[in-house]
């Protein structure tokens, strides 16, 4: 009996926000989906991460239609999945659980069966509630451990720590911590576990090592979740398949690669040789693929790498034979655990299908390649780009500083956001944390969750003004305004929980969104009325017009066309 390798397809969710800035409209997801409903993915990441603020903002869409209408499409033949953040959903500080609860039912109710949920500081405590809603609501909680790495400090720093008699942690991140939060997770009633890599930074080795302690560890179902950009991607999700993993992320070609996740069609090669089903439905990935190209070129402006994968069909296509080789040595080496030929011959294999070379900055930083850019983008706006390198250099200290955290939305921006204040005072000559963020100060504090790594109580007072750790109070929470519109007949800005709960997660976005479709729609009622107004003068005319003139003499006598015909109803100001 055949091994079976569940895929969780993350092309039209992660592989679109990696890629294309979220930037898919409705109309181009709803092209695509008859023939994902036909490939049978195990599952579908279609929703949360950007997703509902990208629609919104850029797009001036529904993000919960999107939803409705994903689902309505697709039917039973795939779960659903969407990604959240815990506690802090989309934003930054914990919400109140009545706003947990809502956004998790309702996500639930409007079509995803499967709930990512993880936290930016590996809190437990933080994705222990939605775990309950999710499950409460008739949905799978997919529990998720964050990968990251140790802070790599410099010699320099090293040394100086020794002068002053303090010793740098090391060897936090190991693969007993991943474990026991998985294991953690588990106990609180995860239905699933993720070991979600956002950054690309799990080599090959580690990842066998971790999923194979995953699989002894835990009872329920494990799934991987990396990024190429670094150009582990590829070798990492081999060595998870061929160590028992039970789901892996992965996205069709013309959406993978890059900063995204590794591709379906390379992975289903391997599953080939290694006697593995994946029960889905090949020559409907070849139709997909081949209309995602052309929704690709339609995006052309927001795409990140303007490097198109090698056409390939999965259903006729025979690879050369020195290619076809290379499938059999990764195979080989991922068994063999000999990271570095895997390595090599997976990038040789990406590159045979013109996917981009890997990102030699951000696997030397060993950071997201958001993170990275992020930074340049706030120095250059400062004509400072040239602190760069150094602020690059004090990620460690600050890092260790404010407790650990991983890096991945949106520790990792706070972490590289006060890297870049810090390189700036010191450029002025002032103390590091002259400058610093409101998030910074709310990480420190406590406001977030717990650190990995205690803070220090003297930072902690320097930075926060509180030596305790002090959590999140969500009775001070305050909910948005929800106001009535009498100008446009008395409606308010939100009028149904989902709309309010755009409003809670997405503040600013979600009021101007709203705020135009209560216009939109007022004006769409007026327009009605007039152009009904004007059918009917129309009408009257065109009958008037056809009378003879005895009839139309006969007609003014009775008094029925007393008035002056108009060839257009008076009209809202900017409708006609």
């Amino acid at each position: 009996m055949k091994r079976k390798l569940l895929i969780r397809d993350v092309t039209l969710r992660d592989g679109q926000q990696s890629l294309f800035a979220t930037r898919m409209n409705q109309a181009q997801v709803e092209r695509v989906l008859p023939h994902f409903k036909e490939i049978g993915f195990f599952a579908m990441e279609v929703w949360g991460g950007a997703v509902p603020d990208s629609v919104m903002r850029y797009l001036h869409e529904n993000p919960w239609e999107r939803l409705e209408s994903i689902k309505k499409m697709i039917g039973d033949t795939s779960n659903l999945t969407a990604l959240s953040r815990g506690r802090n959903l989309f934003g930054y500080n914990p919400y109140p659980e009545e706003v947990i609860e809502g956004f998790n039912r309702n996500s639930v109710q409007s079509g995803i069966s499967v709930m990512r949920i993880f936290d930016a500081l590996n809190d437990v405590d933080n994705i222990k509630s939605s775990i309950k809603y999710v499950k409460d609501s008739g949905g799978i909680a997919d529990a998720t451990v964050c990968y990251t790495v140790d802070p790599h400090f410099s010699t320099k720093d090293k040394m100086k720590a020794l002068l002053h008699a303090k010793l740098l942690q090391t060897r936090i991140f190991t693969k007993a911590y991943f474990v026991e939060k998985a294991v953690q997770l588990q106990e609180m009633g995860a239905n699933m576990i993720t070991i979600k890599d956002m950054a690309g930074l799990i080599p090959p080795g580690k990842t066998g090592r971790l999923i194979h302690l995953l699989k002894k560890e835990l009872d329920i179902p494990v799934d991987f979740h990396t990024h190429c950009t670094p150009g582990f991607g590829l070798a990492s999700a081999l060595t998870a398949i061929v160590n028992g993993v039970d789901i892996l992320d992965t996205a069709l070609m013309n959406f993978a690669g890059g900063s995204a996740a590794p591709a379906f069609e390379i992975i289903q090669l391997f599953c080939d040789k290694l006697n593995i089903e994946t029960g889905v439905e090949l020559s409907a990935v070849v139709k997909a693929n081949k209309e995602l190209l052309s929704i690709r070129e339609e995006l052309a402006e927001f795409d990140s790498t303007k490097k198109i994968p090698r056409e390939f069909d999965l259903t006729r296509d025979k690879l050369p034979f020195d290619i076809d080789r290379m499938l059999d040595l990764a195979i080989g080496y991922a068994k063999a655990d000999k990271d570095d030929d895997l390595l090599t011959v997976c990038q040789q294999l990406e590159r045979y299908f013109n996917f981009p070379d890997p990102d030699d900055k951000v696997r030397m930083a060993e950071i997201p390649g958001g993170m990275y850019s992020n930074m340049l983008a706030q120095l250059k706006q400062l004509k400072l780009e040239k602190l760069l390198p150094r602020a690059m250099e004090l990620i460690p200290q600050v890092r260790m500083a404010c407790g650990c955290p991983p890096l991945v939305t949106p520790t990792s921006q706070i972490v590289g956001v006060q890297a870049v204040n810090c390189v700036i005072d010191e450029n002025k000559g002032v103390p590091f944390y002259t400058t610093k963020s409101i998030q910074f100060v709310n990480l420190v504090k406590g406001i977030y969750g717990k650190t990995p790594v205690p803070v220090d109580p003297e930072f902690r007072y320097k930075i926060a003004g509180v030596r305790h750790e002090t959590p999140y109070d969500t009775r001070y929470y305050k909910r948005q305004e929800n106001p009535v519109f009498w100008e446009y007949g008395g409606v308010p800005l939100a009028s149904n929980e989902k709309e309010q709960l755009l409003l809670e997660l997405f503040p600013s976005v979600a009021h101007e969104f709203l705020k135009k479709r209560v216009e939109d729609h007022y004006l769409a009622e007026i327009w009605a009325v007039e152009e009904e107004k004007r059918i009917k003068i129309q009408k009257e005319k065109d009958a008037y017009d056809s009378m003879t003139p005895e009839e139309k003499e006969k007609r003014l006598i009775d008094g029925l066309y007393n008035f002056e015909w108009t060839d257009q109803p008076d009209y809202p100001i900017g409708l006609s």
